[in-house]
């Protein structure tokens, strides 16, 4: 996917490159790093035999919306668990979930306590007792499949960079990015959620030690979302042309500029950002801003 490079005066005032890797535009529907993180799971489905898929996210997971696409797609029937009985009698009114209901996914809702066994071998027994066998992707499609997906994000045109940025969710992506690195180069996280947990699951499928998280641009939490987020989205798509979600993206792409604003690199520094799509969220998120009276996504 082409590379563009970002204009901002302050860039060449510090002597920073900046480029993004526009991974948002790969397809219409199945975009950014949930495309990668599909691709070997599912020729592996087809592989076993399997007809059915299942797997686990909230109201406005991308996973769950990119999986619902590529199943229909590929001719599998899927399955989302959704956090949140809930949602049961509203999901209508969520524009992913609607989405993903669309193109065939069959939606099943889990109290907030069921959901958190998704992993655990009683709750997967009652899912295949309800719903018959079924090809399993964990919650945010990561597993080694996925990151193996993942490797080929970075192509040979990227070799000259010497950072590389993209949001944290699973962990998935980024090991990823750090397996196909070139030497030298460094890879920046920037976590979507609080807290430090996410280190083991990204040591689990990296097989490097070039990557490092910076956790102070989660703007609260996953899914937490302020004014000025929505501001700097709406301005940096006004001088740009590039869409970015609340999410995942907006998140990343304010840390980066403001690290570079905050001399956080060294001049001649050559940095490439992964835009990993998510955009089928803002709708979503763009209802809950209405909500509370704060300004919508452009």
């Amino acid at each position: 996917m082409h590379n563009q490079e970002l204009y901002f005066p302050f860039l060449k005032e510090k002597g920073i490159s900046l480029w993004v890797k526009r991974e948002d535009l790969i397809h219409p529907k199945i975009s950014g790093n949930k495309y990668h993180k599909l691709k070997y799971n599912l020729l592996e489905a087809q592989r076993s035999g399997y007809t059915t898929l299942l797997s686990f996210g909230g109201a406005y997971s991308n996973h769950i919306a990119a999986l619902a696409f590529a199943g229909k797609e590929k001719g599998f029937r899927t399955i989302g668990v959704i956090r949140g009985e809930e949602l049961q009698q509203r999901w209508q009114d969520n524009p992913t979930l609607r989405a993903a209901h669309t193109q065939g996914m069959q939606l099943h809702f889990l109290s907030r306590e069921d959901y958190r066994k998704k992993e655990e071998a009683t709750l997967l027994f009652k899912l295949r007792a309800q719903f018959g066998d079924f090809y399993l992707l964990p919650e945010g499609g990561t597993n080694s499949l996925a990151v193996r997906g993942c490797e080929e994000i970075l192509t040979g045109e990227d070799a000259h960079f010497d950072v590389i940025c993209s949001c944290v969710g699973t962990g998935g992506t980024l090991a990823g990015l750090a397996n196909s690195a070139r030497p030298g180069q460094r890879i920046l996280g920037f976590p979507v959620l609080k807290g430090g947990f996410l280190k083991d699951s990204i040591r689990n499928f990296a097989r490097k030690n070039n990557w490092n998280l910076v956790p102070d641009f989660h703007f609260g939490g996953y899914a937490k979302v302020n004014k000025g987020l929505v501001q700097f989205m709406n301005l940096f798509k006004e001088q740009t042309g590039i869409p970015l979600d609340p999410i995942y993206t907006g998140k990343l792409f304010f840390g980066v500029l403001e690290m570079i604003k905050q001399d956080k690199f060294e001049a001649g520094t050559s940095i490439l950002i992964i835009h990993s799509g998510g955009l089928q969220g803002i709708p979503g998120m763009n209802a809950v801003l209405k909500k509370k009276n704060l300004p919508l996504i452009h």
